[in-house]
């Protein structure tokens, strides 16, 4: 069974510039609404994008790159202000995030430290 690192980085390229794509078509799922329901949105995505090229990309050349525009123009193009109701959504969407985050960083500190000493110790 395929795992996500073991997709041909061709494939995963291809997948990648499709959803960068499908987002560009569709101006009218607001950034507001992207993190209220999935915890990210089209600047997530860029600065994911900027972080993985190592210094290559800046931010704002990464957000150029998804929006497929600056993001000043695609701001003032497609963005309208967020309701409280929006913002709420979007904050506890967030929140998920974040201990969704502070469970794997834990769960990764814990896993040598919680192996039974058959798989940590050689011989043991």
């Amino acid at each position: 069974m395929p795992t996500l690192d073991s997709i041909d980085d061709r494939i995963a390229a291809q997948a990648f510039r499709r959803l960068v794509r499908h987002l560009r078509h569709r101006t009218d799922a607001e950034n507001i609404e992207l993190m209220g329901l999935a915890g990210f949105c089209r600047n997530c995505l860029s600065d994911w994008v900027a972080e993985a090229s190592g210094g290559e990309l800046s931010k704002d050349a990464a957000r150029e790159a998804i929006y497929g525009m600056p993001y000043g123009d695609w701001k003032a193009k497609h963005q309208g202000e967020a309701t409280p109701e929006q913002i709420e959504r979007m904050n506890a969407s967030v929140a998920k995030n974040r201990a969704d985050a502070e469970l794997d960083a834990e769960l990764d500190d814990s896993f040598p430290a919680s192996d039974p000493p058959t798989i940590t110790q050689p011989g043991g």
